[in-house]
């Protein structure tokens, strides 16, 4: 068997699996069971796993069109780069998407602002037209409000009044929301029947909804004007290389400061017994050591990153202080973290800094009102 042979094999195998995997995923948050036996839930089975083909087929077009569109494009720029690989990541006990998305790796050293513009742009471009295909037809194609009893028959006591009772009493985490971005709000606003939009805890059971709206997320995360990410690299070729060392730390700051926002609020250190207050401030210092290792990277001096960290916790108390309503979004803080750690702050230095014609500086700040318009400040909602 030939080397490409098995190349060919272990991206498509790759595939297969990533396909499975999100298929089940699917399944799971369609119907909100699982494939797992647990007791005193009713397991899925083989209908309902092709019923997660719904979920599975568009959300993996947006993903394989994205990629491809880098692939494609630094074909044509002649820069050598591996077909995508997709990752598959099935937990069994809900709360997954079947992946981890997919990745594409360049084997060439880019030198020009131009290459690396070209390139990083074309994937989210790609993916957002087919996401908004997938997002037109899941509002279009709503089934009738009453589609949600089959999903929680024990709804049917409130009727479709039941958003005022049905998340009173729910647990921590029992109930998962989509958040909402000026995209999205527009589908359903202006696009959608709203007599059939459904309440923003029970979109994750519509297929072709949950699928375009995680296409908006990962195409806000990948679009983040920072570091290696394909907004960094189209930020980076329309500024340059010298204001964009000023830029993306900043902005990265912004993003790790709104983060952790009314994480800690001074309030949170009244407490009435001594273990309670050391507990907290057990819990603040690894807040703090977190927040430094996400920073460790912004300068090659520790007391520089050690400055910058402190200065972002005392100003995120002191806004806490002011207006204690104020908060962020936690969630981010996982991406914070592997965007200061692993896929780095700044963006690798070309040789060729030569400027972007007018054609492509439209499309570069196209792209960054395509992240406004898909980025949410608070993607999921959680009870």
């Amino acid at each position: 068997m030939s080397q490409r042979t098995k190349t060919y094999l272990l991206h498509g195998g790759l595939f297969l699996v990533t396909l499975i995997t999100t298929t089940m995923a699917g399944a799971e948050w369609m119907f909100g069971r699982l494939f797992i036996p647990i007791e005193k839930m009713k397991t899925l089975g083989w209908e309902e796993f092709v019923a997660g083909f719904q979920f599975s087929i568009p959300f993996l077009a947006i993903l394989t069109v994205h990629e491809f569109g880098h692939y494609f494009t630094a074909k044509a720029n002649k820069v050598r780069v591996t077909l995508p690989y997709y990752i598959p990541l099935w937990l069994g006990i809900g709360q997954s998407i079947g992946t981890l998305g997919a990745f594409i790796r360049i084997k060439d050293y880019i030198n020009s602002r131009k290459k690396y513009f070209d390139i990083g742009i074309a994937g989210p471009l790609a993916g957002f037209a087919l996401a908004l295909v997938v997002l037109w037809y899941g509002f279009t194609h709503l089934p009738p409000p009453e589609y949600i009893f089959t999903i929680h028959p024990e709804y049917q006591k409130w009727g479709l009044d039941y958003g005022q009772y049905a998340y009173r009493n729910l647990p921590p985490g029992g109930a998962v929301g989509l958040g909402d971005n000026l995209l999205f709000n527009f589908f359903k606003t202006y696009v959608a029947d709203p007599a059939r939009v459904p309440h923003p805890y029970e979109m994750i059971h519509y297929p072709y909804l949950m699928a375009g709206y995680l296409a908006l997320f990962f195409t806000s995360l990948n679009l983040i004007p920072i570091g290696q990410l394909d907004g960094g690299h189209i930020l980076y070729a329309l500024i340059g290389r010298d204001l964009y060392r000023w830029v993306a730390p900043a902005l990265f700051i912004v993003f790790a400061f709104y983060a952790g926002l009314g994480l800690f609020k001074p309030s949170d250190f009244a407490v009435p017994t001594n273990e309670a207050f050391f507990s907290e401030l057990g819990s603040f210092g690894l807040y703090v050591g977190f927040l430094y290792l996400a920073f460790s990277r912004i300068s090659e001096n520790r007391m520089t990153s050690w400055l910058i960290t402190l200065s972002v916790v005392a100003t995120q108390l002191v806004f806490s202080w002011i207006q204690p309503q104020w908060e962020g979004y936690s969630g981010f803080l996982v991406f914070v973290f592997v965007l200061g750690r692993f896929l780095g702050i700044y963006h690798p230095e070309t040789e060729l800094q030569e400027p972007l014609d007018a054609k492509r500086k439209i499309l570069g700040w196209l792209a960054l009102v395509v992240f406004v318009l898909c980025f949410s400040l608070k993607p999921f909602l959680v009870t």
